[in-house]
């Protein structure tokens, strides 16, 4: 890690050797990697990026790994230019950053557990696990596996079917808590510290989030080498916003692109919103809820990093704002049937919130926005259930088609033309 500079605590400044730590002993605030960017900027140029695979991995020099292990696919998902969703939106220029592609596990948690499960075995972990709300656990089982790791996932109860399954599959140890996601956390921060795992969103977190700001890259990369005007990012735990934002960051401090940052927005259901109501009363770190909504993915009631949240939206010139599950299930449904992207109600939740910070005038007609669509669908179809038309059964006839399907289908194309 020749580039890595170091761990440094995000609210004092202390610094750190690169090890696995997670928390400031002076502050306990949380410890994020540093770089020499001086001497990434000489070797990271543009063209040595575009001859690299098409992977979170081109952007080696500013990730805190030795070498790669896993993740030989994750990253680089498409930006989808949304012509018929933005028409829908009153936009001139919309994308979707489609990380409900990701491989392997179709969600953006491949990108930072390639990261935390490379540098788990760089440290000399034995055991990998996390604490999830469902996709987390799918990429780290998936990771594990290919790694050769004895892996354990710790999930809520309650969790998607689908999701449960999509962790199983791999067979880790799948471990159900009694409780929501925050309980679930405090249970593996205990068993860390207990027992010396690293668990990919505890004691490696400060190496996981860096995989996150791979997106920020591959935006600017695919937005050819330049920012949009906005970006609208869901919240969770909170830490995918604020590492996009030092996606752009690093890319224009060492040279790779210019301009002025864009605005960053956060999007959260209205169940579970403790970032948005943080915005919403002018306070610098989140107050706790109790999750109680549709979107599990994103039901952390207390976000390990909403401080750093709310400070990236106050230093873009960001804004925030909250969907209930009804207008989520319509944003999930409106992607479906205008750009053929199924996604979780994650995606759901930020397109939701796009289309109110549009019709609030805080992204205008002519301004570019991306949209991160974060999760796919298929992993939590049965809420979707209920809204979608039956299938018409029909006999075997062409009479039988003709006569369940009229007026619609009563003449052949060759009479119409």
């Amino acid at each position: 890690m020749k580039f890595v500079a170091g761990l440094t605590c995000h609210l004092c400044g202390a610094t750190y050797p690169a090890e696995a730590l997670w928390v400031c002993a002076d502050c306990l605030g949380p410890l994020e990697v540093s770089y020499d960017y001086a001497a990434v900027k000489k070797v990271m140029t543009r063209s040595v990026i575009e001859s690299r695979p098409r992977s979170l991995w081109r952007y080696l020099e500013l990730l805190p790994v030795e070498e790669p292990r896993t993740g030989f696919n994750s990253g680089f998902t498409p930006l989808v230019r949304a012509t018929r969703l933005a028409r829908e939106l009153g936009v001139d220029e919309l994308y979707l950053k489609d990380d409900s592609v990701n491989h392997p596990t179709f969600s953006y948690k491949d990108r930072v557990v390639s990261i935390a499960a490379t540098r788990a075995v760089e440290l000399g972990f034995q055991v990998f696990g996390c604490a999830s709300t469902g996709n987390l656990a799918g990429s780290v089982a998936a990771h594990a596996a290919r790694l050769g790791l004895p892996c354990y996932v710790f999930i809520p109860h309650d969790l998607e079917p689908a999701k449960v399954l999509g962790a199983a599959i791999y067979a880790p140890h799948v471990v159900a808590v009694e409780g929501n996601y925050d309980d679930v956390n405090r249970l593996c921060t205990q068993i860390a510290d207990r027992y010396g795992w690293g668990f990919a969103n505890i004691n490696l977190r400060a190496y996981y989030a860096e995989g996150a700001k791979t997106m920020g890259f591959e935006i600017a990369e695919q937005l050819g080498w330049r920012f949009p005007d906005h970006v609208v990012s869901p919240v969770a735990g909170g830490t995918l916003l604020p590492r996009i934002y030092k996606g752009f960051r690093e890319m224009r401090e060492i040279g790779l692109v210019s301009g002025q940052l864009p605005k960053i927005h956060a999007a959260q259901p209205a169940g579970s919103s403790p970032v948005i109501n943080a915005l919403d009363a002018g306070l610098e770190f989140p107050e706790p809820v109790k999750p109680a909504t549709i979107a599990k993915s994103l039901a952390i009631g207390n976000p390990a990093d909403g401080f750093q949240v709310v400070k990236v939206v106050h230093e873009t010139g960001g804004a925030g704002a909250s969907a209930t599950d009804p207008e989520i299930l319509d944003a999930v449904q409106l992607l479906a049937q205008t750009e053929g992207i199924f996604t979780e109600p994650a995606g759901g939740t930020t397109l939701a919130v796009t289309r109110k910070l549009i019709a609030q005038g805080v992204i205008k007609r002519n301004e570019s926005v991306v949209v991160c669509i974060t999760g796919n669908g298929y992993k939590t179809a049965e809420v979707m259930m209920g809204r979608v038309a039956q299938p018409t059964r029909i006999g075997r006839s062409l009479a039988d088609f003709e006569r369940a399907l009229a007026p619609q289908a009563s003449q052949p194309a060759a009479a119409r033309a």
